[in-house]
């Protein structure tokens, strides 16, 4: 290994190459894709089941829901730009909507 090589050095480097690509997607939408976000919320639950001795099975008898539905942290763009914060998300959109408009 050369004296030069530093791994942290090259952790950082490519985080900000990852964060000036990520900034970039969003500041910059590409003007023929189509952009709606999107993102993944889940709920949960808790599940009971009963054990059958004679099947050897586990019946599911009730569930309980023990978190209230919530929006996402993190949202997506249908053109691809992943991971965005809600703020990210309505600059990109703008951007895109500039974008269209400005044609």
């Amino acid at each position: 290994m050369t004296e030069d090589a530093d791994p942290e050095a090259n952790l950082r480097e490519w985080k900000e190459a990852m964060r000036a690509e990520h900034d970039d997607a969003i500041e910059n939408p590409a003007p023929d894709e189509r952009h709606r976000i999107e993102g993944v919320a889940q709920v949960s639950y808790r599940v009971y089941f009963e054990y059958d001795e004679e099947s050897d099975a586990l019946s599911r008898t009730r569930r309980e829901q023990v978190e209230d539905f919530s929006d996402p942290e993190l949202l997506s763009c249908a053109c691809g730009v992943r991971g965005m914060t809600p703020e990210e998300a309505r600059r990109h959109v703008r951007a895109a909507r500039e974008a269209r408009d400005g044609e």
